[in-house]
């Protein structure tokens, strides 16, 4: 009996090493496919892979070397098929590049006069197939170029310079915009800051009346059993900051997937069942981040949220009244769209978007976003967790018993 035991210990040891990809073998992986630029920190233990051919995509990062673990989500099945579909290219990655709306009469995913449903949605390849310029790259530091157009549900042509600069940052850095006293030596990191720019280069003013555009980062991370979103909001009265969080994207969220405690929303990142969330402006705090308990992985986001700003473009898939009362964060669970049917991966997506970009013809705006993971046990991880969030490890692990 101890026995069978101790063989059934080992297969299920050998099936999670399995599971758990390293950086470098994503990262090979990946080569066979498209080309991959990596930069690294002067310790050359934080590492971060970069996708031109994807928009100057993150795909996925490592706070142990090329040995550590894949942060990440890669979609190897559709790499592998070497194929592209029509609707959408789900190839993964933890830091993509996105624009919206996606839904309402100012979408960029639905052309003018059709249904908004599934059958007439179509991501532009923009920011779906085509590839971006790379402007220059250093060990540490890569800015990539687009130039496009895009025309929206209401027929207004957007002509667009993208600019997407990516920097690693070292421990030290990390600490700092964090605003942490200290960082445990016996923790290790990854971070890196993406600046997106946008101009616009038409010759007429994006306004209201025609529709605009916002900057939408996305991050496809590996779920875990024992992952858990975390997003602290703005407290106060729902007649003066309206609902805590908007859940009603897939069907309302069941309460043992999202529980609003005081002053955090904590979220299921267990890629079990397919679920999402958003938080209004002025809701959101410049923060969210996850935490898996299991394997000690506390990830990160942080981002500039302007002050007083309100209007952010809606992505529902409808006409809308109310066009610029979108979500500035948005936290996404996969699962199956339904019973029987295969998830996209699984995973779980961390997301912030930039104001609607009212650009007078020639000016630009700037959307900065720093991703990081932090690895270490709940003692070393628990500090942070409570300077960023006001909760605990505990208040974490137990927040849906």
């Amino acid at each position: 009996m101890e026995k069978d035991q101790h063989l059934n210990d080992s297969i299920s040891n050998v099936q999670k090493q399995e599971s758990s990809k390293t950086y470098a073998d994503d990262v090979s992986f990946m080569s066979d496919y498209i080309d991959v630029i990596q930069l690294t920190d002067a310790s050359n233990q934080s590492k971060v892979a970069l996708s031109a051919a994807l928009q100057g995509r993150v795909m996925t990062s490592s706070a142990f070397g090329a040995k550590g673990r894949s942060y990440g989500w890669i979609n190897r099945e559709l790499f592998a098929s070497r194929d592209t579909l029509d609707h959408i290219n789900v190839f993964g990655g933890e830091e993509r590049f996105w624009l919206g709306p996606e839904g309402g009469q100012y979408s960029i995913f639905f052309k003018k006069g059709t249904e908004f449903t599934l059958d007439d949605w179509y991501a532009p390849r923009l920011i779906d197939l085509e590839s971006f310029d790379v402007k220059s790259v250093s060990s540490n530091k890569a800015v990539f170029t687009k130039e496009a157009s895009l025309v929206n549900y209401s027929g207004f042509k957007f002509d667009m310079g993208i600019e997407r600069e990516i920097s690693i940052l070292s421990k030290t850095e990390l600490q700092k915009a964090l605003g942490l006293a200290s960082l445990a030596d016996d923790i290790k990191t990854v971070a890196y800051q993406t600046k997106n720019t946008m101009t616009n280069l038409g010759n007429t003013d994006w306004e209201k009346e025609t529709g605009l555009l916002s900057m939408w980062m996305l991050g496809m991370f590996n779920h875990s059993p024992h992952t858990t979103i975390l997003i602290p909001f703005i407290q106060g009265n729902e007649s003066e900051l309206g609902q805590v969080v908007n859940d009603n994207y897939f069907g309302k969220v069941p309460t043992d997937r999202l529980v609003v405690k005081e002053g955090v929303i904590y979220f299921k990142g267990d890629g079990e069942y397919r679920s999402k969330i958003g938080l209004s402006p002025k809701r959101a705090k410049s923060i969210a981040g996850s935490y898996d308990s299991e394997n000690g992985v506390l990830t990160i986001l942080k981002y500039n949220k302007p002050e007083g700003v309100t209007d952010y473009v809606n992505s529902m898939w409808e006409l809308q009244d109310k066009p610029f009362e979108g979500d500035v964060i948005n936290a996404y669970n996969d699962g199956a769209p339904e019973p029987g049917a295969d998830p996209l991966g699984p995973f779980y997506e961390l997301e912030t978007s930039s104001p609607a970009l009212d650009l007078k013809v020639g000016e630009r705006q700037t959307h900065v976003q720093l991703t990081c993971h932090i690895e270490g046990d709940a003692e070393s991880l628990n500090p942070i967790i409570k300077a960023l969030f006001g909760v605990t490890v505990e208040d974490v692990t137990n927040a849906f018993h």
